[in-house]
């Protein structure tokens, strides 16, 4: 069996996109120099659980979805099967629908989050 590897640099790299953040602004909120970050998000550097707790609150999502984020899956980049005819179709609707539960997700938790600040405010 097959083990998937964690791709938590490229998790973090996308998640910091969606979030409109720059890489030089992620390394300030660490306290890290850019280099440090850029390696985070290149996978070059192994992350403690208390470094992906600080990059998910900084991100505002949950640590769980840092680790278990498919970007392939959002950004619909490794499973484009088309089928050749009149109208190109994706072929496997699964994909699919994995990205946008996971996108509905996303979008639940930043409402949440933001309609609990919006009563404390």
């Amino acid at each position: 069996m097959e083990t998937k590897q964690l791709n938590i640099g490229d998790n973090v790299k996308k998640f910091r996109e969606l979030k409109g953040f720059t890489r030089e602004q992620m390394a300030d909120y660490l306290n890290l120099s850019v280099s440090a970050y850029g390696n985070i998000e290149r996978n070059k550097t192994d992350l403690t659980i208390s470094r992906i707790q600080q990059i998910a609150e900084i991100l505002e999502v949950e640590m769980s979805q840092i680790l278990n984020f498919d970007a392939s899956q959002v950004f619909n980049i490794e499973h484009n099967d088309v089928i050749q005819g009149s109208n190109s179709k994706i072929e496997n609707h699964n994909y699919v629908d994995e990205y946008l539960k996971k996108y509905i997700l996303v979008l639940e938790n930043d409402n949440a989050r933001l309609k609990k600040l919006a009563g404390e405010a």
